[in-house]
């Protein structure tokens, strides 16, 4: 194990002589006053821990090294502004590093460190608890994780500013990185820098992303590509690139058509249907169909529509949904997804889960139109918290008495949404299609969950059918979908099939 602590370059501050002089004598009571009260400024230095560990995946044992450590990217004055923490995995033995690839990953929120693909699915380590029910209470346990990616990638898991151990430095304010454009240039700062350390420029690059991280991908992977820095692929888990598409403000109806295949597989997992068909996916093939034509026409028509119509529309949601067809007319067709997670289960006094409408959650009483709380985030937020906190200090060697921030309410509420000054819905859709235009060599991998009410897989395929691209580009987007919810990795089938699926992914895109 290797560590490195702070510096002695606080003992410059001791080597300042007093000037003799009368004149001089004024200028240094000058420069005292200016200074007086003023908190000194420490210097500030990267810290690592360095350690040496194997694993066991697919039956092959990979050696490789742990970094756990900080990096110091700067501002336009060459001054510290930021400090990242992060933690790197690099398989031993690999004689050239130019053939080895590396994925860069991080998890969204915005404000989430990269906690949940760190230890949920992509590392070396996972922790190991139950899927779609409430944890018992700790100890909770970390072990090997057989479906790591470390076998075919080397892994560098990233905690923007605000998240994880990483925090804005010297007179930087962190709200300066909280935004969509300062998080690009930021991440992508990172990354650069890193790569230059590591000497992995010509090493295969792939970003992965997950929610919000898919956001932040799209637009990190055009901020390197404008700097020279071409990624060989982009694996988004989860994905939100339109949010016109999850947005239920009032005129905009998409949301209510791309979340109601969510909703149908839902209620089916529920056993919430009156006549429940026995195949999943043929269900939500005739669910898309219905949400693109017949619903998305009767929303289009607003007050216009005419009230058989309307009604006949309500007892087909009403068939797909499971709710009560005069409650859809209640809601005048439209049924966000607040109202669904509590209205669904109603009757058994039980909500559903907003990331993994899978889990069950209980609520004060069982009247009102909101939930108390997020049963699928209560899940594992515990769990994944002190398995985090005991692996990074234990297992990683990294000390520290700051809090590990897992997940930043701070963070995503001072979020910048504009983008070049403009508000409205964010779209980094088009960041995503001008780069495949440009490096046409660039593959994208889409991993959807059925039960994610978070980022709804109907969406993702909205926005992917949006694009742009031409013809013989759209073959380089490969979808995949797993019976499971936001992380669908919590799930012990669909964890083997993702990382199953990404391995492929990579090989392919080497390939």
């Amino acid at each position: 194990m290797q560590k490195h602590f702070i510096s002695l370059l606080a003992l410059i501050a001791l080597l300042v002589v007093a000037p003799l002089g009368a004149a001089e004598g004024k200028a240094a009571d000058r420069t005292e006053d200016h200074n007086a009260g003023k908190t000194p400024i420490e210097p500030v230095t990267e810290k690592t821990s360095t350690t040496q560990h194997r694993v066991r995946i697919g039956g092959e044992t990979v050696e490789y090294t742990a970094t756990a450590g900080t990096l110091i990217i700067e501002n336009a004055k060459g001054k510290p502004a930021g400090s990242f923490f992060y933690v790197a995995y690099t398989r031993d033995g690999v004689r050239d590093r130019s053939r080895r690839p590396v994925t860069f990953t991080f998890n969204g929120g915005p404000g989430s460190s990269s906690v949940w693909l760190h230890l949920g699915t992509f590392g070396p380590r996972r922790i190991d608890i139950a899927d779609a029910v409430q944890p018992a209470a700790a100890p909770y346990r970390l072990t090997d994780n057989v479906h790591s990616l470390l076998d075919v990638t080397d892994l560098v898991f990233i905690d923007p500013v605000g998240t994880g151990y990483s925090k804005a430095l010297g007179e930087t304010e962190a709200k300066e990185f909280f935004g969509v454009e300062a998080d690009r240039k930021a991440v992508a700062d990172f990354i650069r820098l890193w790569t230059t350390r590591n000497q992995r420029w010509n090493s295969p690059k792939f970003l992965a992303g997950e929610s919000y991280g898919t956001t932040r991908a799209a637009a990190v992977v055009s901020e390197l590509h404008n700097r020279g820095m071409f990624m060989n692929g982009v694996m988004l888990i989860s994905s939100i690139l339109n949010f016109q598409t999850a947005r239920f403000e009032t005129g905009n109806d998409l949301p209510y058509i791309t979340f109601l295949p969510t909703y149908a597989a839902t209620a089916w997992y529920h056993k919430a249907l009156a006549d429940r068909p026995e195949n999943l996916e043929a269900f939500l093939d005739e669910v898309r169909e219905f949400a693109k034509t017949d619903y998305a026409s009767a929303l289009m028509q607003g007050d216009a529509l005419a009230p058989e119509r309307a009604a006949a529309v309500a007892e087909k949601l009403a068939a797909y949904t499971g709710l009560d067809s005069e409650f859809i007319m209640a809601a005048n067709l439209r049924v966000n997804i607040f109202r669904f997670v509590k209205e669904l289960l109603r009757d058994q006094r039980r909500t559903v889960g907003r990331l993994d409408s899978r889990y069950l959650g209980i609520d004060r009483d069982a009247a009102g139109e909101g939930i108390e709380h997020d049963s699928s985030y209560t899940a594992i937020v515990g769990p994944y918290t002190a398995a985090l906190n005991a692996y990074v200090r234990g297992e990683l060697g990294f000390e520290t008495d700051d809090e590990y921030e897992i997940l930043s309410g701070k963070v995503n509420q001072q979020w910048d949404w504009q983008i070049g000054g403009r508000a409205g819905y964010v779209n980094v859709a088009e960041n995503l299609r001008s780069v495949m235009s440009a490096n046409t060599h660039l593959q994208v991998f889409v991993a959807n969950g059925y039960y994610d009410l978070a980022t709804p897989f109907f969406a993702t395929e909205y926005t992917m059918d949006h694009l742009g691209l031409e013809p013989s580009l759209r073959s380089n987007v490969k979808m995949a979908y797993y019976r499971a919810g936001h992380m669908m990795y919590l799930n012990p089938e669909s964890l083997q099939a993702l990382n199953g699926d990404l391995k492929t992914f990579i090989r392919e895109t080497l390939n």
